[in-house]
Parts: C-alpha cells; sequence; structure tokens
C-alpha cells in the first residue's frame, strides 16, 4: 500500500514534532541555534505573514518541514524562497520532501512569482538525488559574509 503523504500550514499542535525536525535540520546543516531563536521563528511561522511554514504528514504523522518566504529582487518583482526543507530519517525515500517541494511550488505559481529556488550543500547527495529530479541546477555557489 502506498503510503498516505499530506502537506498543510503548520499548526500550534505540531510544535513538539516541528521542534524535533527543525533542530535535525539545524544539526544537518550544523548551524546553531538558541531556545529565543526557536520561539520567535515558531511564532512567525504560526503568524503566517512574512515567512510560511508547511509540514508533510506520512498516514497522519508530521515527518517534515518546509520554510519558505517571498521576496522582490532587481530584476523580478516576486521570487519563492524555499528556505529550510528537512524529512525524518524513517520517512526519507518515501515522498515527504517531494511533496512539500511542490505544494510550495503550487503556492508560489498562485501567487505569481517569477522565480521559485533553495539552495544546499553540495555534499548532500541524497537531496541533490531528488532535487536534480525536480530542479534545474545552474552552478551557482553561495558565499557568506560575516556581519556580525
Amino acid at each position: 500500500m502506498k503510503p498516505s503523504i499530506t502537506v498543510e500550514r503548520l499548526c500550534a499542535g505540531d510544535y513538539q514534532r516541528w521542534l524535533v525536525l527543525a533542530k535535525g535540520y539545524k544539526e544537518f546543516y550544523k548551524t546553531p541555534i538558541t531556545d529565543a531563536e526557536i520561539s520567535e521563528t515558531w511564532g512567525r511561522l504560526l503568524a503566517d505573514k512574512e515567512i510560511h511554514g508547511v509540514g508533510a504528514r506520512l498516514n497522519g504523522e508530521l515527518v517534515g518541514i518546509a520554510h519558505y518566504l517571498f521576496h522582490t529582487t532587481i530584476w523580478a518583482p516576486r521570487s519563492c524562497y524555499l528556505q529550510d526543507l528537512f524529512t525524518a530519517q524513517e520517512a526519507r525515500g518515501r515522498g515527504a520532501a517531494r511533496h512539500l517541494i511542490e505544494y510550495v511550488a503550487d503556492h508560489a505559481k498562485s501567487t505569481g512569482v517569477d522565480r521559485y529556488y533553495w539552495n544546499t550543500q553540495e555534499s548532500n547527495e541524497t537531496a541533490r538525488t531528488l532535487y536534480d529530479k525536480l530542479a534545474e541546477y545552474k552552478g551557482f555557489i553561495r558565499y557568506d559574509f560575516p556581519v556580525q
């Protein structure tokens, strides 16, 4: 039987499971986060104004998250950036990430975006296998300049 995956906006009742997934994401990318940052981010996600959060459920259990935002660029009035995408280890390869990407794509298309994109580490081979099926890699390399 094919697993039943649904995607919907995150809600207050998702907090504990979201926290596990969000921390897993931050640990994967080796980017520490404070309790204050977690609390602030969760509040902003629930407000659903500047940033958006959705969750993938496998047979009703939250197994994946996606965080995204809309912004303008110099050459396009509206772009969608998928900032965070993470699925629980036990759910990988079962379609949750694809469903999350497609859900965000549908939302982005409905708002008239000119571009929908995301970043990942070059060494993230598991995710890149999926990304190469869904999107076009254009060869960009990202640099982060320290501002603090």
